[in-house]
């Protein structure tokens, strides 16, 4: 398994915590630290058992009121950050 620890920026939440499978390709979990609790728990569920390029494809870019980015796309970010931690190992 793959862990990451990501600091956002410019978001609510203060840290993203990425586990993917060890081939980098699959999401075996994911939480968040601060922001909207319910909603990134849900998120976590959501992208459990995915793949790492389908979650990105869709949410990468996803903004939050006035913000360029959001919870969703700091993600897509950590993810990415893991999957090249994959590639290294």
């Amino acid at each position: 398994m793959i862990h990451h620890d990501f600091a956002p920026r410019g978001v609510c939440s203060k840290a993203i915590h990425v586990d993917l499978d060890d081939t980098g390709t699959v999401i075996e979990g994911v939480s968040f630290e601060g922001g909207c609790n319910g909603n990134l728990k849900a998120i976590g569920k959501l992208v459990r058992g995915q793949s790492v390029d389908d979650v990105c494809a869709v949410l990468e870019g996803n903004t939050c009121g006035p913000r360029a980015t959001s919870c969703a796309d700091q993600m897509t970010r950590a993810l990415r950050e893991a999957q090249g931690l994959a590639g290294r190992a």
